[in-house]
C-alpha cells in the first residue's frame, strides 16, 4: 500500500481514506462493523496499538529520500528534479501542495532542522522519528 510513497504528495481527503483503508484491513480480523466495536479495541485487537499508522511510515520514506537526494552531487537527475521550480501557472487538476511542501510540513512536525540531512546517521535517527499525537 506504500509503494513509492516516498514521491508521493497527499492530499488531506487521501489522508482520510487511507486511514480508513488501514483500518478496513485491521478489521479484517472477523470483526464487523456491525459489532459497532472502537476503532481503539481492533488496534489493541491486532497488537498495533501504539506503533505508527501509515501516514507517519509515508512521511518516514518520504523524509528518507529527501535526505538522499539532497547528499547526491549537484548534476544528478533526481537532485535537479527536486529543486525545479515550474515558472507556469498550475494546470486545472494537478496538485495544489508541492511535494517539497509535505516535506516541509513533516520536517516542522517532528522539529527538524533544515540542514540536518547533511550527516546521513542524525538524519537517520531524527527523521524515522513518529510524530507525537497530542
Amino acid at each position: 500500500m506504500v509503494y513509492v510513497a516516498e514521491v508521493w504528495q497527499i492530499p488531506t481527503r487521501e489522508i482520510n481514506k487511507i486511514l480508513s483503508t488501514e483500518m478496513d484491513v485491521l478489521r479484517s480480523a472477523r470483526k464487523s462493523r456491525m459489532e459497532r466495536i472502537k476503532n481503539e479495541h481492533i488496534k489493541e485487537i491486532m497488537g498495533v496499538k501504539g506503533r505508527p499508522d501509515i501516514i507517519d511510515i509515508i512521511e518516514k520514506k518520504r523524509l528518507q529520500w529527501y535526505g538522499h537526494v539532497k547528499r547526491i552531487p549537484e548534476d544528478r537527475t533526481p537532485k535537479l528534479i527536486m529543486e525545479w521550480i515550474p515558472m507556469e501557472r498550475r494546470k486545472r487538476g494537478r496538485p495544489r501542495k508541492m511535494w517539497i511542501e509535505g516535506v516541509q510540513a513533516a520536517m516542522t512536525t517532528r522539529n527538524l532542522e533544515t540542514d540536518q540531512w547533511r550527516n546521513r546517521e542524525e538524519w537517520r535517527l531524527v527523521s524515522g522519528r513518529w510524530r507525537q499525537l497530542l
